[in-house]
């Protein structure tokens, strides 16, 4: 399956922003981004150029796609399936862009990284509404349970990551039962609510050229 390749951290620096692309990494003092918040590159320190209105447009949707691990053809379906609903487009696109399974399981607190939380999805270590789902681009609905699967109670890096849940906090529409190794989705994010430092107006006015 084609996937991006590049280092995690580079693709902060060029973005000029935190991805949080590599879980606690990106909180602590080593954080590349913190170190060297300058462009990737033997000329990555040099002035940064004026970019365009339509490079200003490319770069948003870019940060989208790496922010949430997503390729050009998945990201353009999710656009086109969010201009056909009802409502203002870029928030149906981050919507469904949030209530990817793998985004669910890293926003629950299951996992550091939405790369992480692909992974552990892929393996078969999650059942939603009691059913095996080990599909990452599965969109979740209001009412859904994500339950990790007995056998994986005692991965090293889930509990790990659990145990860290309070450092990085739960979404308040979701309802995380630590105890139970299961979460739940209570209701869809407003826009408000999401806080993430993407202007998805931008990647509409794109995509609409």
């Amino acid at each position: 399956m084609a996937r991006n390749r590049e280092p995690s951290c580079r693709q902060c620096r060029r973005e000029g922003m935190k991805l949080f692309l590599k879980g606690d990494r990106c909180y602590a003092d080593k954080c590349a981004f913190e170190r060297r918040a300058y462009g990737p590159g033997q000329h990555g320190q040099r002035r940064k150029r004026k970019l365009s209105d339509y490079g200003t447009q490319l770069r948003e949707k870019q940060r989208a796609k790496q922010m949430y691990g997503i390729l050009e053809k998945q990201f353009r379906t999710y656009f086109h399936m969010a201009d056909r609903m009802k409502g203002i487009t870029g928030e149906n696109l981050i919507l469904f862009l949030e209530r990817r399974l793998d985004n669910m399981v890293y926003r629950m607190g299951f996992a550091r990284s939405r790369s992480e939380a692909r992974q552990l999805v892929k393996h078969n270590h999650f059942l939603v509404n009691g059913k095996k789902a080990n599909i990452p681009s599965m969109l979740l609905r209001q009412g859904d349970a994500v339950v990790l699967r007995d056998g994986s109670r005692k991965v090293q890096y889930i509990v790990e990551s659990l145990e860290a849940v309070e450092r990085r906090g739960v979404p308040e529409w979701l309802m995380l039962e630590k105890d139970k190794f299961q979460a739940k989705v209570m209701a869809y994010p407003t826009r408000d609510q999401l806080g993430i430092p993407i202007q998805e107006q931008l990647i509409v006015e794109l995509y609409s050229k």
